[in-house]
């Protein structure tokens, strides 16, 4: 079992930078894929960027790639999603994730992780 709480979330002007953090309960967070993704209102829940479990290997979302970077600190429990150049289009609430895997893998899909955080409101303005 693995809980997970999100923060760094707010209002920002296009054009500026924000930093996510996501804490993790337990003794074995170094044994989970993590996962950003978001959610904007009326929109499907949707990939944003993944990170094995070593942190050796990451992949974005092509709306994102180039401005937002992915981290993980496992001695820490944490995973941190860093967002320069926000874009009005970036607005949206923004999960953690974790998915219980075996190997150094990254993942993309909404069904492939087990936990999920309450999420966090990021509002970018034009």
């Amino acid at each position: 079992q693995v809980q997970l709480v999100e923060s760094g979330g707010g209002l920002v002007q296009a054009g500026g930078s924000l930093r996510l953090s996501c804490a993790a309960s337990g003794r074995t967070f170094s044994r989970y894929t993590m996962g950003w993704f978001r959610q904007a209102p009326g929109k499907e829940r949707e990939f944003v960027a993944t990170i094995s479990r070593s942190g050796g290997s990451t992949y974005y979302a092509d709306s994102v790639k180039g401005r937002f970077t992915i981290s993980r600190d496992n001695a820490k429990n944490t995973v941190s999603l860093q967002m320069n150049s926000l874009k009005p289009e970036d607005t949206a609430v923004y999960y953690c994730a974790a998915a219980l895997t075996a190997a150094q893998t990254v993942a993309t899909r909404v069904n492939a992780y087990d936990y999920w955080g309450q999420g966090t409101q990021v509002t970018v303005s034009s």
